[in-house]
Protein backbone atom coordinates (compact mmCIF):
# COMPACT_ATOMS: atom_id res chain seq x y z
CA UNK A 1 0.00 0.00 0.00
CA UNK A 2 0.85 3.71 -0.47
CA UNK A 3 1.74 3.43 3.03
CA UNK A 4 4.75 1.07 3.32
CA UNK A 5 7.39 3.41 2.29
CA UNK A 6 6.80 5.50 5.53
CA UNK A 7 6.58 2.88 7.23
CA UNK A 8 9.99 0.90 6.09
CA UNK A 9 11.42 4.90 6.61
CA UNK A 10 10.62 5.14 10.40
CA UNK A 11 12.11 1.66 10.84
CA UNK A 12 15.17 2.71 8.95
CA UNK A 13 15.73 5.83 11.01
CA UNK A 14 14.92 3.71 14.38
CA UNK A 15 17.72 1.46 13.20
CA UNK A 16 19.46 4.55 13.15
CA UNK A 17 18.63 5.83 16.37
CA UNK A 18 19.89 2.59 17.94
CA UNK A 19 23.34 2.10 16.20
CA UNK A 20 24.94 5.55 15.95
CA UNK A 21 22.47 7.45 18.60
CA UNK A 22 23.76 11.40 17.40
CA UNK A 23 22.82 10.31 13.49
CA UNK A 24 19.02 10.30 14.68
CA UNK A 25 19.38 14.39 14.66
CA UNK A 26 20.44 14.46 10.88
CA UNK A 27 17.63 11.53 10.04
CA UNK A 28 14.29 14.16 11.67
CA UNK A 29 15.82 16.93 9.62
CA UNK A 30 15.72 15.57 6.82
CA UNK A 31 12.30 15.79 7.16
CA UNK A 32 11.86 19.14 8.80
CA UNK A 33 10.43 22.69 7.09
CA UNK A 34 12.65 25.01 5.54
CA UNK A 35 11.44 27.74 8.17
CA UNK A 36 13.07 25.40 11.13
CA UNK A 37 16.48 26.26 10.51
CA UNK A 38 18.13 29.01 12.40
CA UNK A 39 18.03 32.04 10.13
CA UNK A 40 20.74 32.94 8.65
CA UNK A 41 22.35 36.56 8.05
CA UNK A 42 20.66 38.80 5.40
CA UNK A 43 22.93 41.31 5.16
CA UNK A 44 23.91 41.13 1.34
CA UNK A 45 19.68 40.68 0.68
CA UNK A 46 18.71 44.22 2.37
CA UNK A 47 19.53 47.51 1.77
CA UNK A 48 18.67 50.15 4.19
CA UNK A 49 17.98 53.99 3.98
CA UNK A 50 19.62 54.96 7.32
CA UNK A 51 23.27 53.30 8.08
CA UNK A 52 23.90 51.75 11.39
CA UNK A 53 26.14 54.18 13.78
CA UNK A 54 25.67 57.21 11.59
CA UNK A 55 24.68 60.71 12.58
CA UNK A 56 21.02 61.32 13.91
CA UNK A 57 18.94 61.03 11.06
CA UNK A 58 15.70 63.62 10.27
CA UNK A 59 12.76 61.74 11.81
CA UNK A 60 10.55 63.12 9.09
CA UNK A 61 12.48 61.02 6.57
CA UNK A 62 10.65 57.55 6.04
CA UNK A 63 12.38 54.70 7.13
CA UNK A 64 12.75 52.25 3.78
CA UNK A 65 14.10 48.49 3.23
CA UNK A 66 14.09 47.19 0.16
CA UNK A 67 15.44 43.48 -0.99
CA UNK A 68 19.03 43.39 -3.09
CA UNK A 69 19.04 41.14 -5.84
CA UNK A 70 16.54 38.36 -7.23
CA UNK A 71 17.09 35.51 -4.78
CA UNK A 72 15.59 36.47 -1.67
CA UNK A 73 12.21 38.37 -0.57
CA UNK A 74 11.15 40.68 2.73
CA UNK A 75 8.93 38.65 4.86
CA UNK A 76 8.78 41.04 7.91
CA UNK A 77 9.86 44.12 9.26
CA UNK A 78 9.53 45.14 12.85
CA UNK A 79 10.67 49.07 13.88
CA UNK A 80 10.57 49.67 17.73
CA UNK A 81 11.74 52.58 19.72
CA UNK A 82 13.43 52.40 23.18
CA UNK A 83 10.11 53.41 24.64
CA UNK A 84 8.09 50.26 23.29
CA UNK A 85 6.15 51.98 20.16
CA UNK A 86 5.95 50.41 17.01
CA UNK A 87 6.35 51.74 13.78
CA UNK A 88 3.47 51.88 11.01
CA UNK A 89 4.50 50.56 7.73
CA UNK A 90 3.75 49.41 4.53
CA UNK A 91 4.94 45.92 2.33
CA UNK A 92 4.98 45.28 -0.92
CA UNK A 93 3.25 41.91 -2.24
CA UNK A 94 6.76 41.03 -3.92
CA UNK A 95 8.26 41.55 -0.75
CA UNK A 96 10.46 43.65 -2.15
CA UNK A 97 10.28 46.76 -0.45
CA UNK A 98 9.15 48.17 2.69
CA UNK A 99 8.71 51.41 4.19
CA UNK A 100 7.17 53.74 7.37
CA UNK A 101 3.63 55.05 6.96
CA UNK A 102 3.72 57.44 10.18
CA UNK A 103 6.48 59.50 10.91
CA UNK A 104 9.26 58.77 13.14
CA UNK A 105 9.58 59.88 16.65
CA UNK A 106 12.01 62.55 17.20
CA UNK A 107 14.97 62.02 19.72
CA UNK A 108 14.36 58.50 19.59
CA UNK A 109 16.86 55.40 19.08
CA UNK A 110 15.05 52.86 16.79
CA UNK A 111 15.89 49.27 16.11
CA UNK A 112 14.88 47.54 12.73
CA UNK A 113 14.27 43.91 12.53
CA UNK A 114 14.04 42.39 8.67
CA UNK A 115 12.77 39.05 8.20
CA UNK A 116 13.64 37.59 5.11
CA UNK A 117 13.57 34.45 3.52
CA UNK A 118 16.10 32.62 0.17
CA UNK A 119 14.55 31.14 -3.50
CA UNK A 120 14.50 27.82 -0.96
CA UNK A 121 12.74 29.41 1.80
CA UNK A 122 15.16 29.70 4.51
CA UNK A 123 14.79 32.44 6.95
CA UNK A 124 17.23 35.05 7.15
CA UNK A 125 17.42 38.15 9.41
CA UNK A 126 19.01 41.58 9.90
CA UNK A 127 19.20 44.33 12.40
CA UNK A 128 20.11 47.95 12.31
CA UNK A 129 19.84 50.96 14.60
CA UNK A 130 19.92 54.24 14.44
CA UNK A 131 18.94 57.45 16.31
CA UNK A 132 16.76 60.21 15.39
CA UNK A 133 17.33 63.94 15.67
CA UNK A 134 16.15 66.06 18.57
CA UNK A 135 12.94 68.29 17.89
CA UNK A 136 13.37 71.84 17.00
CA UNK A 137 10.02 72.67 18.64
CA UNK A 138 8.47 70.80 21.34
CA UNK A 139 4.76 70.47 22.46
CA UNK A 140 4.38 70.06 26.71
CA UNK A 141 1.54 68.71 28.17
CA UNK A 142 0.78 69.51 31.73
CA UNK A 143 -1.96 67.62 33.61
CA UNK A 144 -4.27 68.70 36.27
CA UNK A 145 -4.90 68.73 38.88
CA UNK A 146 -2.52 67.73 41.42
CA UNK A 147 -2.08 64.36 42.50
CA UNK A 148 -4.31 63.84 45.27
CA UNK A 149 -7.61 63.06 46.68
CA UNK A 150 -10.97 64.37 44.97
CA UNK A 151 -14.59 63.93 44.88
CA UNK A 152 -16.15 61.84 41.62
CA UNK A 153 -17.06 65.18 40.26
CA UNK A 154 -13.24 66.64 39.53
CA UNK A 155 -12.53 66.49 35.58
CA UNK A 156 -9.12 65.93 34.45
CA UNK A 157 -7.09 68.31 32.29
CA UNK A 158 -4.41 68.75 29.87
CA UNK A 159 -3.02 72.12 29.32
CA UNK A 160 -1.01 72.27 26.18
CA UNK A 161 2.73 74.82 25.62
CA UNK A 162 1.59 75.38 21.96
CA UNK A 163 -1.94 75.67 20.18
CA UNK A 164 -2.84 72.93 18.46
CA UNK A 165 -5.46 73.65 15.75
CA UNK A 166 -5.80 71.22 13.06
CA UNK A 167 -7.73 68.49 13.42
CA UNK A 168 -5.35 65.76 12.50
CA UNK A 169 -2.53 67.18 14.79
CA UNK A 170 -5.24 67.16 17.94
CA UNK A 171 -6.11 63.88 16.66
CA UNK A 172 -2.30 62.29 17.24
CA UNK A 173 -2.30 64.77 20.92
CA UNK A 174 -5.79 63.36 21.91
CA UNK A 175 -4.46 59.31 20.74
CA UNK A 176 -1.03 60.15 23.03
CA UNK A 177 -3.08 60.70 26.16
CA UNK A 178 -4.43 57.55 28.16
CA UNK A 179 -6.80 58.19 31.25
CA UNK A 180 -7.42 54.40 33.05
CA UNK A 181 -9.55 54.25 36.14
CA UNK A 182 -9.98 51.65 37.86
CA UNK A 183 -12.96 50.70 38.37
CA UNK A 184 -13.34 51.42 34.86
CA UNK A 185 -15.25 54.10 33.63
CA UNK A 186 -16.36 55.14 29.77
CA UNK A 187 -15.04 58.64 29.53
CA UNK A 188 -13.42 60.98 26.66
CA UNK A 189 -11.85 64.26 26.23
CA UNK A 190 -12.83 67.09 24.86
CA UNK A 191 -11.05 70.37 23.46
CA UNK A 192 -11.91 73.27 25.03
CA UNK A 193 -9.66 75.53 22.87
CA UNK A 194 -6.39 75.04 20.97
CA UNK A 195 -4.70 74.60 24.04
CA UNK A 196 -6.68 72.70 26.64
CA UNK A 197 -8.52 69.20 26.82
CA UNK A 198 -10.59 68.23 30.09
CA UNK A 199 -11.25 64.35 30.39
CA UNK A 200 -14.24 63.14 32.29
CA UNK A 201 -16.40 60.02 32.31
CA UNK A 202 -19.96 60.08 30.73
CA UNK A 203 -21.10 59.66 34.63
CA UNK A 204 -19.20 60.66 37.44
CA UNK A 205 -16.07 59.19 38.31
CA UNK A 206 -16.50 55.45 40.28
CA UNK A 207 -16.72 56.01 44.62
CA UNK A 208 -13.02 55.57 45.53
CA UNK A 209 -11.31 54.47 42.26
CA UNK A 210 -8.29 54.83 40.94
CA UNK A 211 -7.39 57.08 38.15
CA UNK A 212 -3.40 57.18 36.21
CA UNK A 213 -3.52 59.30 33.66
CA UNK A 214 0.00 59.03 31.11
CA UNK A 215 0.76 60.88 27.64
CA UNK A 216 3.06 59.03 25.07
CA UNK A 217 3.33 62.24 22.99
CA UNK A 218 7.15 62.19 23.51
CA UNK A 219 8.95 62.69 19.94
CA UNK A 220 5.91 62.01 18.18
CA UNK A 221 5.39 64.26 15.62
CA UNK A 222 2.37 66.49 15.61
CA UNK A 223 2.62 69.33 12.91
CA UNK A 224 5.44 70.93 10.53
CA UNK A 225 8.40 70.56 13.35
CA UNK A 226 6.25 70.07 16.02
CA UNK A 227 6.79 67.05 18.33
CA UNK A 228 5.53 65.79 21.36
CA UNK A 229 7.98 66.20 25.06
CA UNK A 230 8.21 63.97 27.91
CA UNK A 231 5.05 64.76 30.52
CA UNK A 232 4.84 63.89 34.32
CA UNK A 233 1.87 60.88 34.62
CA UNK A 234 -0.80 62.18 37.06
CA UNK A 235 -2.46 59.65 39.56
CA UNK A 236 -5.76 60.21 41.21
CA UNK A 237 -8.12 58.95 43.89
CA UNK A 238 -11.58 59.96 44.13
CA UNK A 239 -13.57 59.29 47.88
CA UNK A 240 -17.13 58.33 48.14
CA UNK A 241 -19.57 60.10 45.91
CA UNK A 242 -21.11 63.46 47.65
CA UNK A 243 -23.54 65.22 46.18
CA UNK A 244 -24.88 68.56 47.33
CA UNK A 245 -28.08 69.34 45.92
CA UNK A 246 -30.24 72.96 46.14
CA UNK A 247 -33.43 73.50 45.57
CA UNK A 248 -33.82 77.44 45.22
CA UNK A 249 -37.65 77.24 45.07
CA UNK A 250 -37.88 74.95 47.95
CA UNK A 251 -34.65 77.39 50.06
CA UNK A 252 -33.10 73.69 50.96
CA UNK A 253 -29.72 71.77 50.45
CA UNK A 254 -29.72 68.06 50.18
CA UNK A 255 -26.58 66.39 50.95
CA UNK A 256 -25.92 62.99 50.33
CA UNK A 257 -23.20 60.24 50.49
CA UNK A 258 -22.97 57.31 47.88
CA UNK A 259 -26.93 57.89 46.91
CA UNK A 260 -28.09 58.27 50.70
CA UNK A 261 -29.47 61.59 52.39
CA UNK A 262 -27.23 62.37 54.87
CA UNK A 263 -28.02 66.03 55.93
CA UNK A 264 -30.62 68.51 54.79
CA UNK A 265 -29.87 72.26 55.18
CA UNK A 266 -32.20 75.45 55.55
CA UNK A 267 -30.47 77.68 52.84
CA UNK A 268 -30.84 81.51 50.70
CA UNK A 269 -29.83 81.68 47.15
CA UNK A 270 -29.59 84.49 44.78
CA UNK A 271 -32.06 87.28 44.76
CA UNK A 272 -33.63 88.55 41.88
CA UNK A 273 -30.85 90.03 39.80
CA UNK A 274 -28.14 87.99 41.01
CA UNK A 275 -29.80 84.53 41.28
CA UNK A 276 -27.61 81.97 41.38
CA UNK A 277 -26.17 79.59 38.76
CA UNK A 278 -28.38 76.60 38.08
CA UNK A 279 -26.96 73.29 37.29
CA UNK A 280 -23.45 71.14 37.98
CA UNK A 281 -20.69 72.73 39.45
CA UNK A 282 -17.42 71.28 40.99
CA UNK A 283 -15.89 72.59 44.26
CA UNK A 284 -13.01 74.43 43.53
CA UNK A 285 -11.17 74.55 47.04
CA UNK A 286 -12.45 76.06 50.60
CA UNK A 287 -11.29 78.86 52.80
CA UNK A 288 -11.58 79.44 56.03
CA UNK A 289 -12.17 83.20 55.75
CA UNK A 290 -13.09 85.24 52.76
CA UNK A 291 -13.12 89.25 52.98
CA UNK A 292 -15.95 89.72 50.15
CA UNK A 293 -16.68 93.07 48.72
CA UNK A 294 -19.39 93.48 46.03
CA UNK A 295 -17.21 95.73 44.38
CA UNK A 296 -15.81 92.34 43.06
CA UNK A 297 -18.58 91.45 41.28
CA UNK A 298 -19.54 94.48 40.10
CA UNK A 299 -21.52 96.44 42.18
CA UNK A 300 -20.01 99.96 42.82
CA UNK A 301 -19.09 101.01 46.14
CA UNK A 302 -21.57 102.97 48.32
CA UNK A 303 -24.65 101.77 45.67
CA UNK A 304 -27.85 100.57 47.97
CA UNK A 305 -26.44 96.60 46.73
CA UNK A 306 -23.10 97.31 48.31
CA UNK A 307 -21.47 95.25 50.83
CA UNK A 308 -18.13 94.21 52.55
CA UNK A 309 -18.35 91.13 54.96
CA UNK A 310 -15.92 89.07 56.53
CA UNK A 311 -17.16 85.77 55.64
CA UNK A 312 -16.10 81.87 57.29
CA UNK A 313 -16.55 78.45 56.52
CA UNK A 314 -16.85 79.12 52.39
CA UNK A 315 -16.03 76.48 49.88
CA UNK A 316 -15.78 77.96 46.39
CA UNK A 317 -17.44 76.82 42.79
CA UNK A 318 -16.73 79.24 40.59
CA UNK A 319 -13.88 80.81 40.34
CA UNK A 320 -16.00 84.51 39.47
CA UNK A 321 -16.67 84.38 43.43
CA UNK A 322 -19.79 82.24 44.09
CA UNK A 323 -19.59 79.66 47.50
CA UNK A 324 -21.30 77.99 49.71
CA UNK A 325 -20.30 79.77 53.42
CA UNK A 326 -21.74 81.22 56.52
CA UNK A 327 -24.44 83.95 56.45
CA UNK A 328 -25.43 84.55 59.91
CA UNK A 329 -27.07 87.74 58.95
CA UNK A 330 -29.19 85.83 56.75
CA UNK A 331 -30.69 83.64 59.43
CA UNK A 332 -34.30 84.41 59.56
CA UNK A 333 -34.45 83.97 55.64
CA UNK A 334 -32.82 80.34 55.38
CA UNK A 335 -35.39 78.16 54.48
CA UNK A 336 -38.05 80.81 53.37
CA UNK A 337 -36.05 83.25 51.25
CA UNK A 338 -33.68 84.34 48.83
CA UNK A 339 -31.86 86.96 49.41
CA UNK A 340 -28.30 86.73 48.63
CA UNK A 341 -25.90 87.91 45.90
CA UNK A 342 -25.52 84.52 44.47
CA UNK A 343 -23.81 82.47 46.79
CA UNK A 344 -25.32 79.82 49.11
CA UNK A 345 -25.72 81.02 52.52
CA UNK A 346 -26.50 78.92 55.66
CA UNK A 347 -25.93 79.36 59.04
CA UNK A 348 -22.04 78.68 60.74
CA UNK A 349 -22.98 75.79 62.14
CA UNK A 350 -24.29 74.27 58.96
CA UNK A 351 -21.26 75.77 57.12
CA UNK A 352 -18.85 74.39 59.23
CA UNK A 353 -20.10 70.90 58.30
CA UNK A 354 -20.45 71.54 55.31
CA UNK A 355 -17.06 72.96 54.65
CA UNK A 356 -15.72 69.82 57.07
CA UNK A 357 -17.37 67.22 54.99
CA UNK A 358 -16.31 68.24 51.41
CA UNK A 359 -13.39 68.45 49.29
CA UNK A 360 -12.23 69.44 45.94
CA UNK A 361 -14.05 67.37 43.01
CA UNK A 362 -17.39 67.55 45.26
CA UNK A 363 -20.69 67.91 43.27
CA UNK A 364 -22.50 71.10 44.10
CA UNK A 365 -25.61 71.59 41.90
CA UNK A 366 -28.31 73.57 41.99
CA UNK A 367 -32.42 73.60 40.40
CA UNK A 368 -34.72 75.75 40.38
CA UNK A 369 -32.91 78.82 40.47
CA UNK A 370 -34.41 82.01 38.16
CA UNK A 371 -30.78 82.33 37.28
CA UNK A 372 -28.47 81.40 33.97
CA UNK A 373 -27.22 77.60 33.51
CA UNK A 374 -23.88 77.29 34.73
CA UNK A 375 -21.28 77.51 32.30
CA UNK A 376 -19.36 74.28 30.53
CA UNK A 377 -15.86 76.09 30.65
CA UNK A 378 -13.91 79.12 31.76
CA UNK A 379 -15.62 79.51 35.55
CA UNK A 380 -14.77 76.66 37.41
CA UNK A 381 -15.71 72.65 36.24
CA UNK A 382 -19.36 73.33 34.45
CA UNK A 383 -18.22 70.17 32.47
CA UNK A 384 -21.17 67.64 33.63
CA UNK A 385 -23.67 70.48 32.10
CA UNK A 386 -22.30 69.40 28.62
CA UNK A 387 -25.10 66.19 27.88
CA UNK A 388 -22.76 63.61 26.54
CA UNK A 389 -23.43 63.06 23.41
CA UNK A 390 -22.16 67.13 22.56
CA UNK A 391 -19.44 66.41 25.36
CA UNK A 392 -18.05 63.16 22.53
CA UNK A 393 -18.28 65.73 19.41
CA UNK A 394 -15.37 67.72 21.21
CA UNK A 395 -13.12 64.67 21.21
CA UNK A 396 -10.97 64.25 18.02
CA UNK A 397 -11.52 60.64 17.66
CA UNK A 398 -15.06 60.24 18.68
CA UNK A 399 -16.64 62.75 17.10
CA UNK A 400 -18.99 61.12 14.45
CA UNK A 401 -18.72 57.82 15.89
CA UNK A 402 -21.88 55.99 17.37
CA UNK A 403 -21.93 56.12 20.85
CA UNK A 404 -22.41 53.29 23.05
CA UNK A 405 -18.66 52.30 23.09
CA UNK A 406 -16.75 50.49 25.97
CA UNK A 407 -13.67 51.61 27.63
CA UNK A 408 -12.01 48.68 25.39
CA UNK A 409 -13.87 49.64 22.17
CA UNK A 410 -12.63 53.33 22.92
CA UNK A 411 -8.75 52.10 23.01
CA UNK A 412 -9.25 50.27 20.18
CA UNK A 413 -10.76 53.23 18.32
CA UNK A 414 -7.72 55.08 19.50
CA UNK A 415 -5.32 52.68 18.30
CA UNK A 416 -6.82 52.14 14.72
CA UNK A 417 -7.41 55.64 13.81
Amino acid sequence: MSHSPRIRMVLSCSMVVLSLGAGAAACEGSGGHPLSATPYDAAGQVAFNRTAGSRPVDPDIPLEVTAKGKDGRITDVTAIDSAGRHVAGELSADGSRWHSTTPLAAGAHYTVTVSTEDEDGSPGIRRLSFDTTPAKKVLAVEFGPKAGKYGVGQPVTAKLSEPVKDKAARAVVERALSVRSTPSAEGAWHWVDDKELHFRPKEYWPANATIDVRSNLEGIKVGDRLHGAAAKPLKLTTGDRLEAITDAASHQMTVKRNGEVIKTIPVTTGKPGFSTRNGVKVVLGREYFVRMRGTSVGIPEGSSESYDLPVYYATRVTWSGEYVHAAPWSIGSQGYANVSHGCTGMSTGNAAWFFQNVREGDIVKVVNSSGDQMAPFGNGFGDWNLPWGKWREGSSLLAGTPEGRTPVDAARLRAEL
